[in-house]
C-alpha cells in the first residue's frame, strides 16, 4: 500500500513538472524583411514629423491619404498632409512596434509612444502617452502611407 502511495506521489510530481518545463521562454524572433522595411519607414516618418519635412510627406503619402489626430478629427487630402509635420514636437519616442501584414501589398504598423509637444497658446499639451496606427500600401515598388491615426493611450495625463 505504501509503495502505491509513493508511486502516485512521484507520478503527480512528474506530471506537474511537465507544463513548467514546456513554458520555457522562446528565443526572440527576428523581424521579417517586410517588418524591418515598415518599421524603418515608420521611424523615418517620425523623424520627418519632427522636422516638418514637406518633401518627405510628398514622396511618402498616398494621394488619398487620411489622418485622424489625437483630437479625433478626420483630415483628408492636403489638410491631412499639412497636419503631418509637428514643428513644436519635442519628443516622440516609439516603443513596442508591431507590423501586421494584411496581404502582399497592405500592412498595418502599430506602436505606443511617449510624446512631448510645446504647449500652444490657450491649450495644454496633448496626452503624453499615445498609440499610433499606420496603414501602408505598396504602390509599384514603394510603400506609401495611406492612413495614420493617433489615439490618447492614457486619459489622465492631458
Amino acid at each position: 500500500m505504501k509503495s502505491s502511495w509513493l508511486f502516485c506521489a512521484v507520478l503527480l510530481i512528474v506530471v506537474a513538472a511537465i507544463p513548467v518545463a514546456a513554458q520555457a521562454p522562446a528565443a526572440p524572433k527576428s523581424p521579417t524583411p517586410l517588418e524591418q522595411t515598415l518599421i524603418t519607414s515608420e521611424k523615418t516618418l517620425i523623424e520627418a514629423k519632427k522636422k516638418d519635412d514637406g518633401a518627405f510627406f510628398k514622396r511618402t503619402l498616398s494621394e488619398d491619404f487620411s489622418l485622424v489626430g489625437v483630437d479625433g478629427i478626420l483630415l483628408q487630402g492636403h489638410d491631412a498632409a499639412d497636419s503631418m509635420g509637428e514643428p513644436d514636437l519635442l519628443e516622440l519616442t516609439p516603443y513596442d512596434m508591431k507590423v501586421v501584414a494584411v496581404n502582399d501589398g497592405v500592412a498595418v504598423v502599430t506602436y505606443d509612444a511617449v510624446v512631448r509637444v510645446a504647449p500652444a497658446e490657450d491649450q495644454g499639451p496633448p496626452p503624453r502617452y499615445q498609440h499610433f496606427s499606420s496603414v501602408w500600401v505598396k504602390q509599384g515598388d514603394q510603400w506609401k502611407l495611406k492612413f495614420h491615426q493617433t489615439t490618447a493611450a492614457h486619459w489622465g495625463d492631458w
